[in-house]
């Protein structure tokens, strides 16, 4: 039997990030979009942990530009590409552009007269590189309008799944779909293009139906005919994934998809997050854990993690939570809001881990595999 090798893909390295957002314009929009880019470029400029950015356009095509940004590390860029601020400051470009692609690398060597000859951590580089497994990970989520919670589900699990394959590179591999009271998470993987699958989905006449149908119950009101709607939608609906890992051992038979709902307190999101990246990375060393693999999303004070573990999240409450250690379970309580998720007091307490996980632990509504997945 071949054992795989571990897998770990993060947010919170602490490497420099370089974003690159490719651009294609409408003809006649240049003028307006460098209008547009300088009063861009000054509010990003007094983001904390943006380093510079720098504006291009194609020598072979005029039409074709790119923004390329450093930022310190991945999460002062995550907060800021996932603020209300963000999407106020790039409305005034969304008239000028045709089309964007958006990708982030963390930056492993930097070649210059200044440059050191080995990786040095404290600048920002890795020592070594990441191994993922080929597949992108991404999750929406909006809330629905209280008591629609039953009908929204029914909606939501009785679509016809699309045709998984989306072109010779991309395939759709997975999508988990968890409901939390009135919040609903979906969780997406994909072989090859996640862009490329995403909108490939969206085209899909039996998901149009689908979203079209649970329109009426949404709490934020969107038109999925209109671009504009559409891509403030979705844009505050992302929910990026900041950390995957997987053990290096083979998969138990058994495994079981779970998704748990972190609400944290304002401002402290990001660093909940964290607290449960390093606590998966450190079950992912330990064979005794029930958790095989995890998925961390976060955005803004949204924190849920995504969780294909042996047995029932029950039989080992502390583990399942993510609270492995000495001082996790302070530590969560500090940065937890308890009192949104209903669980207030101490978290040192067998009847507060309980009641937390089951609190936390949200409600299935459909979870399907590609056919070969």
């Amino acid at each position: 039997m071949t054992i795989p090798g571990r897998v770990s893909q993060s947010a919170f390295d602490g490497s420099k990030l370089r974003v690159i957002l490719l651009l294609d314009l409408y003809e006649g929009a240049q003028q307006q979009f460098l209008e547009a880019y300088e009063l861009m470029r000054r509010q990003v400029a007094s983001v904390p942990g943006h380093l510079s950015d720098q504006l291009c356009q194609s020598i072979e095509n005029p039409s074709q530009w790119l923004i390329t940004s450093e930022w310190e590390s991945a999460p002062p860029f995550l907060a800021w590409v996932n603020s209300e601020e963000h999407v106020e400051t790039v409305k005034p470009m969304h008239s000028c552009v045709r089309d964007t692609r958006s990708m982030r690398y963390s930056i492993l060597r930097e070649t210059g007269p200044r440059q050191p000859h080995t990786p040095d951590p404290a600048a920002g580089e890795q020592v070594a590189a990441r191994v993922g497994d080929g597949v992108a990970r991404h999750a929406l989520t909006f809330t629905v309008k209280p008591g629609s919670e039953s009908k929204v589900a029914e909606l939501l699990s009785a679509y016809e799944s699309p045709n998984a394959q989306v072109d010779e590179a991309t395939r759709l591999r997975r999508t988990s779909l968890f409901m939390h009271g009135n919040r609903v998470v979906r969780a997406v993987e994909v072989e090859g293009d996640l862009l490329a699958a995403l909108r490939h989905v969206a085209r899909q006449p039996e998901v149009r139906a689908v979203e079209e149908a649970i329109n009426p119950y949404l709490e934020q009101d969107r038109d999925l005919t209109d671009p504009e709607s559409a891509r403030v939608f979705f844009t505050r609906a992302a929910l990026p994934a900041v950390q995957h890992v997987v053990a290096a051992r083979p998969a138990p038979e058994g495994l079981r998809r779970h998704a748990l709902y972190y609400p944290a307190k304002e401002g402290r999101g990001m660093e909940l997050a964290r607290l449960l990246a390093g606590q998966d990375e450190a079950a992912a060393a330990d064979p005794t854990s029930p958790v095989y693999s995890s998925t961390v999303f976060q955005r803004d004070d949204i924190v849920v993690r995504l969780v294909d573990s042996t047995g029932d999240l029950d039989r080992d409450p502390i583990a399942s939570l993510g609270l492995t250690g000495p001082g996790k379970a302070a530590e969560l309580e500090r940065l937890l809001d308890g009192a949104a998720i209903g669980v207030e007091g101490s978290l040192e307490t067998e009847r507060n881990i309980n009641r937390l996980l089951s609190h936390a632990d949200m409600l299935p509504v459909t979870d399907r595999s590609a056919a070969g997945s």
